[in-house]
This record gives structure tokens, sequence and C-alpha cells, in this order.
């Protein structure tokens, strides 16, 4: 009976053993990299749902269960994609034991979707693979490409959010409520001496690729005349004007030539605008959205308009969107041979001091220090009857890039009343 009992204790005894054994063996054993957290300063990019407020500049941590081998932390397997264009975002990876530090090497657009991606090829220092994931977050905010020069929130004041640009001068200014809450504020023109302006201002135009976008509000109460909306050194620069009949506007720009002279030409769109297909239609103007008189002032008068204009110096081509539709483009490329439009390589402020300084006026078709039209009754500054904007303006963002429709219909769409 004892000798059984000895057998039974014996093989107990064995059996934990070989347990024991095992375990340990199998805690020695390489294990696959399993994601522990993914965050974005203290945003959680790993929760339930997608995070929707990330910073535009964000640092990326991704925490693994085991030390990464940092030959496979590349960029062809962690990628970070645009979700409107698909495109890829440049990254710099880094990584430190278990731990993978992502940074785009550009700033994010706002309110934008993107899709981040760490594939299967991604091993740990063992030589496992991970198993393939991807994380959809937000950027803060409404949306807005990446890569803006200058931006102007007007939350009470002219400053540039991005900070290159401030203004100088912001005379009668007033700060009021915006097309929606979420706008916030808009600055705010009295019609008689409001005006913002904002010095070395050349530099926002003088590029081969551009992209002026805005929000524009008339009031039209006790005017019965245009508005210059804003302008710098008028036809010198580029400027944008509303007709007094509210029944179209246009936004001459100043282009530089292949030879290095300099050209003006309106981005003219009045009502009934016809484009090349059309006899009676101007040949360079190779689309025209043909508005009807009532149609137009709907647009310009008391009401909130998005107006975007690009240009593209490697196609000769510029275009102008309202409330994110196309409504005209013209190519330079479709002049009459021998016309020097033919050579515009970009966009070019002109300037001539002391007629016009290179100052970036809001609120009027130049600044105050400019002389040009001095003794015009529409177009001296001092003159309260002048052709000074009365309304509000928010959100004016100039790129040197060219947006595409896909882009400023989403800003469209994202920030509208």
């Amino acid at each position: 009976m004892k000798s059984k009992s000895f057998f039974i204790m014996l093989l107990v005894g064995i059996t934990a053993t070989a347990l024991m054994f095992n375990a340990c063996k199998k805690d020695d054993d390489p294990i696959a990299p399993t994601l522990v957290s993914l965050l974005a300063g203290d945003v959680d990019l790993n929760g339930a749902t997608s995070a929707t407020t990330v910073p535009v500049s964000p640092t990326i941590v991704a925490a693994f269960s085991t030390e990464i081998d940092a030959a496979t932390a590349t960029a062809a397997n962690i990628k970070l994609t645009q979700d409107y264009d698909n495109s890829d975002i440049a990254l710099t990876i880094s990584v430190s034991g278990k731990s993978i530090t992502i940074k785009p090497d550009v700033e994010l657009g706002t309110g934008t979707l993107y899709q981040l991606m760490i594939s299967g090829a991604l091993k740990s220092t063992d030589g496992l693979s991970l198993t393939e994931l991807s994380r959809n977050f937000t950027t803060i905010g409404t949306f807005a490409p990446s890569g803006v020069i200058a931006h102007y929130t007007f939350e009470d004041n002219a400053e540039d959010v991005v900070g290159n640009f401030n203004a100088s001068a912001a005379i009668d200014m007033t700060y009021t409520g915006s097309r929606n809450a979420a706008a916030g504020k808009a600055a705010t023109f009295n019609g008689t001496t409001s005006i913002i302006e904002i010095p070395n201002a050349d530099q926002l135009m003088n590029t081969e690729y551009f992209t002026l976008s805005f929000w524009v509000k008339t009031n039209s109460q006790g005017i019965d005349r245009g508005h210059f909306v804003m302008g710098l050194g008028a036809f010198y620069g580029f400027q944008y004007e509303i007709f007094g009949s509210y029944d179209g506007a246009k936004l001459p720009v100043r282009y530089e030539l292949a030879d290095g002279g300099t050209v003006a030409e309106d981005m003219w769109f009045p009502a009934g605008a016809l484009d090349n297909s059309h006899p009676d239609g101007w040949q360079g103007w190779d689309f025209a959205k043909s508005l009807t008189p009532e149609q137009m002032i709907a647009l310009l008068k008391d009401n909130w308009l998005h107006v975007t204009f690009t240009f593209d110096g490697g196609s000769k081509k510029a275009t102008l969107y309202y409330n994110g539709e196309k409504m005209k483009s013209f190519d330079f490329n479709l002049w009459p041979e021998g016309d020097p439009q033919t050579t515009v390589v970009g966009m070019k402020y002109e300037g001539t001091p002391p007629e016009v300084l290179n100052e970036l006026a809001l609120g009027f078709i130049h600044s105050r220090g400019g002389t040009l039209w001095d003794g015009e009754p529409w177009g001296g500054y001092d003159f309260p009857d002048a052709n000074h904007f009365k309304g509000q303006l928010d959100d004016i963002r100039i790129f040197h890039k060219v947006l595409t429709a896909t882009e400023i219909g989403l800003m469209y769409n994202s920030e509208k009343p």
C-alpha cells in the first residue's frame, strides 16, 4: 500500500516538474509583436472610435509588446495616407526598444481624415512579424488643405495665424459673428474708413502656383456703388472687386512673363459670361458658367460667399470657384498667337512707389500710403463715398500651390453657413 502511494506521489512530482519546465520554456520563446498603445500626444489613436482632435503637427508613438527591429520600421512598412486624395505623407520614423515614433514631415491639413497603416513586414528583434493593422483619425478643426502661407481668422484681431504676415494697421475695424458658430468672428468693415494693411505682401503673390480663398459678405445698406473688397497695389498686384449692381465681380492679377516683364489680366466674371464654345465668347475662356443677373445677385449681395481663385503657372491656367463650384477658367495658351500672355510663367507684384505700396489692403483697392487715384471720388481712400468695402471678411487663406477642385469643395462644405 505504501509503495503504491509512493509511486503516485512520484508520478505527480514528475508531472509537475515537466509542466514547470515546459512553462519556463514557453516564457523563453520569441513573441510576435502586438500593439499595446498608439498615441498622438495625449490623443488615443487606438480607441474604440476614431479620434477627431489630432493636432496638425502630431508626434505619434506606437508602443508594442516586444522590441522592434529598426531595420523593418521603414516608410515602405509604415504609411500615413490622406484619405480624400489617397496621397502618402512623408514621415520621419525612429525606433527605441519597444516603441516607434512617427512624425509627419509636413503639417497636416485641418479637419482631414488620415489612415495610419503598419504592415506585417514590421518585425520584432526576434524576427517575428506583426499582424498588419490600420487606424483612422481626423485632425482638429474644419477642413483645409495643408501648406497655407497666410491665414486670417479675425478672432478679434488681424493677425496671420501662420505668423509670417501680420497686419501693421487695422483702422476702424470691428469683429462680429461670422457665418456660423464654428467660424467664430469675422472682420467687419464700415464702408467708409475701415481698412487692414498687411506689409511685404508682394511675397504672398510672387509665385508660380497660387490659391486665394476667402469668405465675403457684402452689406448693401446705404451703398449704391461697388465694393473694393481687397487689393495688393490694385492692378499692380491683385484685387477683388464686386460691382455696384451685384451682377458680377472681377479679380485682376499681375502675371510674370518669360522675359521677366509683367502683364495684367482680369478674372472677369459677369452675369451672362460665355466661354469659347459660343460664337460670342472670348477664345481664352475655356469655361464659364452663364448665370443670370438674378442668380449672380443672389450670390454677391448680402449673403456669405466662398471665393477661391487658383493659378497654375505650369499650365498657364486660372480658375474661379464660388461656393465650391467652378464658375470660370481661362487658359493663356488660348490667347492669340504672338500675345505676351502666352508666355506667362507665374504671378508677380510690380508696384510703382509712391503710386502703390507692397501692402495687401483689406477693405480697399490699395493701402492708404498709395497715391493711385487719390483725386478720384471712387478711388481715393480719403473720400468716404469711394468704393470702400462694406461687409464682412473671414478665413482668408493664401497658398503657394493650386488647390484641387476636390479640396475646394471639401473646404466649402466643411465651413459653409
